[in-house]
């Protein structure tokens, strides 16, 4: 793996040099962009706004306009200069309950590595951690901009996970919803749902859900290569209606929970 940021993880007056490394991967499919008439590839050109011309990459700064038509340069020496501490230091500022920590605030999860003379020091964070129970919250800045982070130990590793800072969630009060106890529900329907919920409850296997949608669309690229046709237009679902009968169509699902749940017995 290659390392996306290098710097140190601030415990207390303990300083941990690390790296960050990706710890999640997508599973896309490349597709170019193409005429239509003779599969020419498109690329996209920065080109400046006055003339239409094409700037080369060497060419092309960041610019702050300040006033209409004026602007001041930023170099990436100009972003460390904002604050070096931050921009080379994981700064744990407080530890928390990691179940307190709701899960709209978390966005991305990142291993971390420690430098081969830090491993002791590294070693004490991450069994602290583990033996408190708790979650670090810790402040950073990278890519240019500056993130809060959730990091918490698991197994071997400390796991740093991104944050949102809480004005970036927004909130669901302008959604027109239901409101709470709603009045008309009854307690057979209610009933019937949980005993549907505890039908349906399993043992988190993360490795038992697999993205079935890039396999289905890697065979449906392997059969256009060899040349077989497709046909039969492709399925659209339609829009369920709302369910009028609740009851009973909680009884046919949680049936059908039953049935299968004795199957898989």
């Amino acid at each position: 793996m290659r390392a996306i940021w290098s710097g140190a993880l601030s415990f207390g007056l303990i300083y941990i040099p690390v790296k960050l490394y990706d710890a999640t991967r997508s599973h896309t499919i490349d597709f170019d962009l193409l005429r239509r008439s003779d599969y020419c590839r498109i690329h996209y050109a920065k080109v400046c706004r006055e003339t239409g011309e094409e700037i080369p990459k060497e060419e092309i700064v960041r610019g702050y306009q300040y006033s209409k038509g004026k602007y001041v340069i930023v170099d990436e020496d100009d972003f460390m200069r904002a604050n070096v501490k931050k921009s080379q230091t994981i700064e744990i500022v407080a530890f928390v309950k990691e179940s307190e920590v709701d899960l709209r605030f978390l966005e991305k999860p990142y291993f971390t590595e420690p430098a081969k003379e830090a491993g002791k020091a590294y070693t004490l964070l991450r069994e602290a951690l583990l033996s408190s129970g708790k979650a670090a919250i810790a402040r950073y800045v990278m890519r240019r901009r500056e993130h809060l982070a959730l990091i918490k130990a698991s197994e071997s590793v400390i796991i740093l996970n991104n944050m949102r800072f809480a004005d970036e969630l927004r909130s669901h009060e302008e959604l027109d919803l239901p409101a709470k106890g709603y009045a008309q529900l009854n307690d057979k329907e209610l009933d019937l749902a949980v005993k549907l919920i505890d039908q349906l409850t399993e043992k988190w296997e993360p490795q038992q859900y697999k993205d079935t949608y890039y396999e289905e669309l890697k065979a449906l690229l392997n059969r256009k290569i060899e040349g077989k046709a497709e046909e039969a237009p492709p399925e659209t679902v339609s829009p369920q209606p709302a369910v009028a009968d609740l009851f009973a169509r909680l009884n046919q699902s949680l049936e059908l929970a039953r049935t299968k749940n004795r199957r898989a017995a």
